[in-house]
């Protein structure tokens, strides 16, 4: 007897969101923790929060257009709670756009690749030890929130 298929109900991804997950996918094969919508300060929330490992911390943001890129005027504001940052765009993105001094990763909905490392500015190592800390918190949160969606967690922590 065949049982019925649930159906997927899970929205369809956002160009970013795909862009996210390849960048994701990337890093983790070159050891790095990742986690996407990541909050390091109150009203800031970054694409993707990466914990590399040897404990440096990255910042990268996904544009998937020009438009996209030209109103995000808060994107420096995220400088000062990494090692270092990048952008993750498609392949069609005007990547003449970027600031120099920024890292650039080439992505889609399955892998990337870096094409220029950004900058690398060390962080003090207070505010590593409270990012670490706050980056573990925030995973082991989601990670509870999807395994225990009734508790009342909603991983944002």
């Amino acid at each position: 007897m065949d049982l019925p298929v649930a159906p997927d109900l899970t929205p369809p991804l956002m160009p970013g969101q795909l862009l996210a997950r390849g960048v994701s996918r990337h890093l983790a094969g070159h050891g790095f923790a990742v986690v996407e919508e990541f909050v390091p300060d109150r009203g800031l929330r970054v694409d993707i929060m990466a914990l590399g490992p040897k404990g440096e911390l990255w910042v990268v943001e996904c544009k998937s257009s020009r438009a996209d890129f030209m109103s995000d005027g808060k994107w420096q504001g995220y400088l000062p709670w990494c090692d270092r940052y990048f952008w993750a765009v498609d392949q069609d993105f005007p990547t003449d756009l970027l600031p120099e001094g920024t890292g650039l990763i080439l992505a889609d909905g399955y892998d990337a690749e870096i094409l220029r490392m950004g900058s690398e500015d060390k962080l003090a190592p207070a505010r590593r030890t409270k990012l670490t800390r706050k980056f573990a918190v925030h995973a082991a949160r989601r990670l509870q929130g999807l395994r225990d969606p009734g508790a009342g967690l909603n991983g944002w922590g």
